[in-house]
């Protein structure tokens, strides 16, 4: 697994954890790497994914609710929340990462962590997020 989607991995588990405890998200990320070190070449990437995420989750929110026909956030499943968040983040603030890269890793860890509908239903509002905010690559 490459650095960035272990990063992306990693990120996605504290996510998750924020979101369901809401904690520090300092106290989060300390937490997460003393207790599973993983690999120390995606720990920078994933840092930085959380903490944007954190930082402008109003923004990532807007696009998701815009992008998400009939469903609330608060509706979601917390995996998918964080997945679509943690994508919607990359396809605004990376431009160097390709467009579906970004959709296809998303799409990965909602099979991997979601339920049978999670990777359909992350690729469909990935795609309309990456429409809205003009995306093309």
């Amino acid at each position: 697994m490459g650095a960035r989607s272990s990063g992306r991995e990693a990120a996605l588990q504290m996510l998750f954890a924020i979101d369901s405890a809401g904690h520090d998200v300092g106290a989060i990320i300390h937490d997460f790497w003393r207790e599973f070190p993983g690999e120390a070449e995606g720990r920078p990437y994933a840092d930085e994914l959380v903490q944007g995420v954190v930082k402008q989750l109003a923004q990532a929110d807007t696009q998701i609710a815009k992008a998400s026909q009939h469903w609330r956030l608060e509706r979601m499943a917390v995996v998918d929340r964080n997945i679509l968040r943690l994508a919607t983040w990359e396809l605004l603030h990376k431009s160097e990462v390709p467009k579906a890269v970004i959709i296809d890793e998303a799409v990965e860890l909602a099979k991997r962590y979601g339920n049978e509908n999670s990777g359909s239903f992350v690729n469909g509002v990935l795609s309309r997020v990456a429409d809205d905010c003009g995306r093309t690559t």
